[in-house]
C-alpha cells in the first residue's frame, strides 16, 4: 500500500447511489466507534473509518494538542493535510471519485474534520461534526461555497465549550460555507436529536 494510503483503515462498500461516510473517532476511539451512528444517519452508505496517527499517552488522536483545549495549530494544518491526501488517494483506490463524500466525526474527529474542510475543500467539503471546536485560527481565504456543514454540540460541554464552537460557525460562514447548527441541553455527547437532525441533513430535509 502506497505511502499516500498509511493511515490504517477499514473501507466498506455500500450502495453506489449512496453517499460515503469518513467516520473519524474521537481521543481513544478507533474506526468501529461511529459505525452505528453512520448506519443511523445513512444506512447505504459506503464507509471510510481510517484511525487517527497521532498517539497521546498510547490514546489515537487525530492531531497533537499542548494541553487540554489548546492545540498544536501546526501539527492541526499538517494532520489535516495527511487526511485530505488520504482522502484523494482512497476515492482512486476503492473507485468512489465521483461520489459524495461526507465527514462523520466526534470531538477530536470532528475538529480534524473541520479542519479538513476548511484547510482542503478540494478534498472534503461536507462534515457532520458532533462536539467540535474551532481548530485553526486564521484559517486561508478558501472559498467555501460549495461546502456543506452540520454543527450539533452541547451547550454545557466543558470539553468544547460554546465560544469556540460558535467560533468554528462564524469562521466557516465568513468563508461561505453553509452551516446548520444544532445546539442541545446536554454535554460532550451525541445525541439521538443530534443523529436525527444529521439524517435529515444528509437527504436535504433540513439545512
Amino acid at each position: 500500500m502506497g505511502t499516500e494510503l498509511s493511515l490504517e483503515h477499514r473501507f466498506t462498500e455500500g450502495d453506489p447511489a449512496a453517499p460515503v461516510l469518513l467516520l473519524l473517532h474521537g481521543t481513544g476511539g478507533g474506526p468501529d466507534d461511529l459505525r452505528a451512528v453512520g448506519r443511523e444517519i445513512c444506512p447505504d452508505a459506503a464507509v471510510l473509518a481510517p484511525a487517527g496517527p497521532v498517539s497521546e499517552q498510547g490514546m489515537a488522536r487525530w492531531f497533537r494538542r499542548l494541553s487540554e483545549g489548546v492545540f498544536d495549530t501546526e501539527d492541526v494544518r499538517r494532520q489535516a493535510g495527511r487526511l485530505a491526501d488520504f482522502l484523494l488517494a482512497a476515492r482512486e483506490r476503492y473507485g468512489f471519485e465521483d461520489r459524495r463524500v461526507v465527514a462523520v466525526g466526534f470531538s477530536n474527529g470532528a475538529n480534524i474534520a473541520a479542519a479538513t474542510v476548511l484547510l482542503r475543500p478540494d478534498a472534503l467539503t461536507e462534515a457532520v461534526l458532533f462536539a467540535a471546536m474551532d481548530p485553526v485560527p486564521d484559517p486561508p481565504g478558501h472559498d467555501l461555497s460549495g461546502s456543506r456543514v452540520l454543527l450539533s454540540n452541547g451547550q454545557r460541554d466543558p470539553m468544547a465549550p460554546l465560544d469556540s464552537a460558535r467560533r468554528l460557525v462564524e469562521s466557516l460562514r465568513e468563508h461561505s460555507a453553509a452551516v446548520h447548527e444544532h445546539w442541545h441541553e446536554g454535554g460532550h455527547q451525541i445525541t439521538p436529536e443530534g443523529v436525527r437532525q444529521a439524517r435529515d441533513w444528509l437527504t436535504g430535509e433540513t439545512g
